[in-house]
């Protein structure tokens, strides 16, 4: 059987293949949680769990039913059956969504192979579920390529592209927001080395570099592998949301921390501003085994009005 990974990007260039999408999710997410210790993977599925009652209720928070939504959608990728049900509940009964029964019974369904008991009542009200992986649930959301100055423009541009495509999803990063950050940061040049000694496509400084085990910063796979384990821990540190990860890629996740937010400096805006206009998401997948969220990140999203 196909890889997730292997069917995504099959899907993604449009080749389609039979590969139990549905099944392979959940499987995946039941195996990710099997690599976690139970007891920290059911503490963090229960903070996600309570704040997105707290967004959904208006509980200490401002009700907000996308935020809700969100978060419970997280922990439902992750396995977690209670926030299964309640994304289910809320398609069910039109709560801050439009009705949708089969999106319903989708959930429902999840929740339901797990042994929850109010759902497995509640599929009998709501139907046959959608055959479609909702795309919050999709490890790798599709994005619109798009003609724009993420296309190659060279053979050796290519042969990086295509190593992303390899190597991108190993960490469960998008291509498309490693590819902007390589066409923001070096233009694609492997050699390329900045006046603060960042270093080669992703510019890694030696302080990243030395964390990430890259002994070659300016050995294209070494680089990448690097830029993309620093990318997958800033999504699970800021929870996916891709102006924090690139403004942090920028000026480090302690400048975001103390600034609560993108840091008012002018290269950071700006550079904030390039990867999301070229990424064209506010919002990425991410795996929060990897670490513990920022402690700021509640303020930030206040200081946003979240």
């Amino acid at each position: 059987m196909r890889s997730v990974w292997q069917c995504l990007s099959l899907l993604h260039r449009g080749i389609l293949v039979h590969c139990g999408l549905l099944s392979l999710f959940v499987s995946a997410a039941a195996a990710a949680a099997a690599d976690v210790p139970s007891e920290a993977a059911a503490e963090r599925l229960l903070a996600l769990r309570k704040e997105a009652q707290a967004h959904e209720h208006g509980e200490g928070v401002p009700r907000d039913y996308a935020r809700a939504v969100k978060l419970y959608c997280d922990g439902a990728r992750m396995g977690d059956s209670e926030a299964q049900f309640s994304l289910g509940w809320m398609y069910a009964n039109g709560r801050g969504v439009d009705r949708n029964d089969a999106l319903a019974a989708y959930f429902f369904s999840l929740a339901a192979k797990q042994g929850h008991l109010q759902s497995q009542k509640m599929q009998r009200f709501v139907g046959d579920p959608t055959s479609d992986v909702p795309d919050c649930m999709r490890l790798l959301p599709p994005v619109d390529e798009g003609t724009d100055d993420m296309l190659p423009r060279n053979e050796a541009q290519k042969m990086i592209v295509g190593l992303v495509h390899q190597l991108a999803p190993e960490y469960g990063v998008s291509p498309r927001l490693a590819l902007a950050v390589i066409r923001t940061e070096s233009n694609f040049n492997a050699g390329a080395l900045s006046s603060k000694n960042a270093q080669g496509l992703m510019q890694l400084i030696p302080d990243t570099s030395a964390r990430f085990n890259v002994k070659n910063p300016f050995n294209p796979e070494q680089n990448l592998r690097g830029g993309l384990a620093y990318l997958r821990w800033l999504l699970a540190y800021f929870e996916g949301d891709v102006s924090l990860v690139a403004a942090a890629y920028n000026a480090g996740e302690g400048a975001v921390n103390r600034y609560r937010g993108v840091p008012p400096y002018a290269e950071t805006r700006g550079y904030v501003q390039r990867i999301i206009s070229l990424f064209k998401r506010d919002d990425h997948p991410y795996d929060a085994r990897i670490t513990t969220p920022s402690p700021e990140l509640p303020r930030i999203r206040l200081s946003k009005g979240a």
